[in-house]
């Protein structure tokens, strides 16, 4: 094992890249660590220096610009997030929006012109009316799913075609999850969506919170553990890995291969556990 998987093995991303830059001075013509290179700028959120890496790496190998396209998309889909978290931009939703799920975005809005009190009647008033998903887990019943963050709630984040959206569970029928597999997942976990009117997507959900990869903590940024913060009083927001919770427990994404609501769930559920 080299030094730089040790180091990622050990949850030191900022030591793996220290190492990893000594690996590729030596084999600057080595494609796959261009690959990794990119992977683990990306879980440190040095995007601008992550897209320089991918870019390299397709030109050294066609093998890699499939990787360039969709990895240099979700990089620029990044700094969208954070500008919607910041309060300063609004995510794309399809369609019109439903008036909850439009509270909801004007309260992250409100809290990024520092109007706390009003962001605060905006989410709650969101929660009140947004409307319920019952479905499986796993094949695990549930009532009622959300992000385990409260700025989101029932929504999900999702990266489609390059653009960063805002989906209701809602608006979704099923959702099926690729297992983790390789570095990159840990950012951005691969996704089949499917939606109520029968429409169908691949999308990369963030498996982390907006921000994680400044906290510094190498556990959070590879999404190995997830940490709290108090925005505002009982109002919490996630940093590390992203998770749901449910009437049926607490759910980490990249634990999470398939969730189908409302009667999508009933028939497929039943014919697996039979």
């Amino acid at each position: 094992m080299t030094l730089s998987a040790e180091l990622l093995q050990a949850a030191d991303p900022t030591g793996a890249l220290r190492a990893l830059s000594d690996e590729v001075r030596a084999k600057p013509g080595d494609s796959k660590l261009r690959v990794f290179m990119a992977q683990l700028l990306c879980v440190l959120g040095q995007w601008e220096r992550a897209l320089n890496q991918l870019n390299v790496a397709a030109e050294l190998d066609a093998l890699a610009v499939p990787m360039k396209q969709v990895y240099g998309e979700a990089i620029r889909c990044e700094g969208l997030r954070a500008d919607v978290f910041a309060g300063t931009r609004t995510p794309m939703v399809f369609g019109q929006p439903d008036e909850w799920l439009a509270l909801l975005i004007e309260s992250l809005l409100r809290q990024g012109r520092g109007e706390a009190a009003m962001a605060e009647d905006l989410r709650q008033r969101a929660f009140d009316a947004a409307p319920g998903s019952a479905g499986t887990l796993d094949g695990q019943p549930f009532e009622w799913l959300a992000d385990a963050d409260m700025r989101l709630g029932p929504v999900l984040e999702a990266f489609v075609n390059g653009r960063y959206y805002w989906v209701p569970f809602a608006r979704l029928a099923h959702i099926k999850f690729d297992p983790p597999e390789d570095l990159r997942d840990a950012v951005w976990l691969p996704a089949h969506l499917q939606f109520e009117n029968g429409g169908e997507t691949l999308a990369l959900v963030p498996a982390r919170y907006e921000g994680t990869e400044k906290s510094g903590d190498g556990a959070l940024q590879l999404a190995r553990k997830t940490e709290w913060r108090e925005l505002r009083p009982e109002v919490w927001a996630g940093l590390g890995q992203r998770m749901w919770s449910s009437d049926a427990g607490e759910h980490a994404l990249l634990d999470v291969r398939e969730i189908l609501f409302d009667a999508a769930a009933a028939s497929p559920a039943e014919g697996r556990d039979g």
